[in-house]
């Protein structure tokens, strides 16, 4: 074929082309981490596509990941219970800590990972420190003249229909265990019937039950509310305030339930080195600040300003049973008698 002839039909072929798509990242995250402007700026700046989805409880956070063994999802944020099972169950794969330049810029605290329970196995990280922060109670100043300090105050008959809570199974038995004056995280069988009964309790006593920080301001402007359990601490604290509303925070004298969330590596993901420039874009100051500075939460980079009452605090551990407790959860909140729960 003469030469003129082969050049038009190099030029069809090449046109004939798909155009290469970008890469995609696709995180899974909480509210807050993963800012709209902030995804933007790393998506410019990789020049790839960005897929947030957000979860509103642990239990939705263990739905998606574990569907198709998390191929869905690229890079996640967890807290460290949850990354030690997600770790165990072969859903995560290790973050290449030299890939991440950021992490000196970390708080000591935060960047000793071995430190951490959940975040190290067999010499390796599968869990990145992000952010932090308590389960404490958040009162209306209009409405409760006398600061809540106990638990109790949630299950107080004075303020029946005017409580709102965390729709979440295994914050709210530990929660229960914690006013019980019992260890949070396991519960012996011969305590499950005591415990159920509390939980049915405290259903009867609340107004209603929320999953992101963004419903309990609703709810609250919406209702008369008097206390919240604010599973989210001091950014639902920071949300009800620039909503106007005339409330305060207090940690209960049994101790807050605290988390630590940090990223981590779905093990299916085809984009490893974008999570981990993803993981690393996070630990930013600017991207860090943004996050304290619009949620109210604490970031690894600086102490949070007035800091928490350390000895309160109770770091979340692996619960004896996850699958039973949001089980029997949902049959709490679908309105059953303490005295069936203990039946299959």
């Amino acid at each position: 074929m003469p030469l003129r002839q082969i050049i038009p039909v190099l030029l069809l072929s090449l046109l004939s082309l798909p155009l290469q798509a970008e890469p995609l990242l696709r995180i899974l995250a909480w509210p807050g981490y993963a800012d709209p402007d902030l995804v933007r700026v790393f998506a410019e700046q990789e020049d790839v596509e960005v897929e947030v989805t957000l979860v509103g409880s642990d239990d939705e956070l263990r739905q998606k990941l574990s569907a198709d063994n998390g191929s869905h999802y690229d890079v996640i944020a967890a807290n460290t219970s949850e990354i030690r099972h997600f770790t165990e169950q072969q859903l995560l794969q290790p973050v290449r800590l030299d890939n991440l330049p950021n992490r000196n810029r970390q708080l000591r605290q935060f960047r000793q990972l071995s430190d951490i329970p959940g975040l190290f196995k067999d010499g390796e990280a599968y869990g990145i420190p992000y952010t932090y922060g308590e389960m404490g109670l958040i009162y209306n100043r209009d409405l409760v003249t006398t600061p809540p300090d106990s638990l109790s105050s949630l299950w107080d008959p004075r303020w029946q229909g005017q409580v709102l809570a965390y729709d979440g199974s295994s914050h709210n038995f530990s929660l229960t265990r914690l006013k019980l004056g019992k260890p949070p995280f396991t519960i012996p069988q011969a305590d499950l019937g005591e415990t159920l009964q509390q939980l049915v309790a405290l259903r009867r006593n609340v107004l209603g039950f929320y999953s992101l920080p963004e419903e309990s301001v609703t709810l609250y402007k919406r209702h008369k509310v008097a206390l919240i359990l604010a599973n989210y601490g001091r950014q639902q604290l920071k949300l009800l305030r620039d909503a106007g509303a005339n409330v305060d925070y207090v940690l209960p004298r049994e101790g807050a339930l605290a988390w630590l969330d940090c990223w981590a590596i779905s093990r299916a993901t085809p984009q490893r080195r974008l999570a981990e420039r993803w993981i690393d874009y996070s630990l930013d100051p600017v991207v860090s600040r943004a996050l304290s500075e619009r949620q109210g939460l604490g970031n690894t980079l600086e102490p949070l300003p007035g800091g928490s009452n350390a000895p309160l605090l109770i770091w979340l551990e692996p619960v004896e049973n996850a699958q039973q407790r949001a089980q029997l959860w949902q049959r709490i909140v679908a309105g059953e008698r303490p005295e069936n729960l203990t039946r299959p």
